[in-house]
């Protein structure tokens, strides 16, 4: 169930991705950095279709590889970088790759579109969706809020389910919809987060460059 949902989800929300951009246009802002709309379209694909310039991504001495890689379709009509982007990395054809390496990097994407227009509001996501990216806190939380350096607790609104992030006495504890918490532990802007806990540490994670 939990497959069939996340695979679901990562498709829907590279196709949303994809006709957002569409729409938007290659030179439209966008939420993540300074990348406008094109450039986030060559992000993606050399980190699904590129084994050479992938890595750079994760790792800092590689990050030439990447930016050369990025380089390299950064001339190419933007029309057919999207269409190129709609369809999986054959990488991705395994049972499962795709939902589990692009739910949550599709979902944060599409979001870096959506918010960048001044016309977007919150919308609705799922049960199956949010219970999805609710599990996505507690497997990748632990090291995106590692740069805060101060204890987190996260608090899923409306259940009162819970997830300790970083240990420690006089935690930070971040109460809010799962679409919301994914998208705060990425550094993005969010919207209805409450934020508990000693003030210096609440700054602390507040202003840390969070996410990978």
């Amino acid at each position: 169930m939990v497959a069939n949902v996340s695979t679901t989800f990562a498709r829907q929300e590279r196709a949303a991705f994809c006709d957002l951009a569409l729409e938007v246009g290659p030179d439209a802002p966008t939420r993540c950095g300074e990348w406008n709309v094109k450039e986030l379209v060559i992000h993606l694909l050399v980190r699904e279709r590129s084994p050479l310039g992938a890595p750079g991504m994760l790792i800092s001495p590689l990050s030439g590889l990447t930016d050369r890689a990025m380089a390299g379709l950064a001339h190419e009509p933007f029309k057919k970088l999207v269409k190129r982007l709609r369809r999986p990395s054959p990488l991705l054809l395994l049972p499962g790759a795709d939902a589990l390496v692009n739910s949550v990097e599709f979902f944060v994407h599409h979001e870096d579109l959506r918010r960048a227009r001044t016309d977007w509001t919150p919308r609705e996501i799922g049960a199956g969706a949010s219970s999805l990216l609710w599990q996505a806190t507690r497997v990748l939380g632990p090291g995106l809020v590692r740069p805060a350096g101060v204890p987190v607790r996260l608090v899923r609104a409306g259940t009162g389910a819970t997830a300790t992030l970083r240990r420690g006495d006089d935690p930070v504890v971040v109460t809010g919809v799962p679409s919301e918490l994914v998208l705060m532990l990425y550094n993005r802007p969010t919207e209805g987060l409450v934020y508990d806990g000693p003030a210096d540490r609440v700054d602390a994670l507040r202003a840390a460059d969070l996410g990978i």
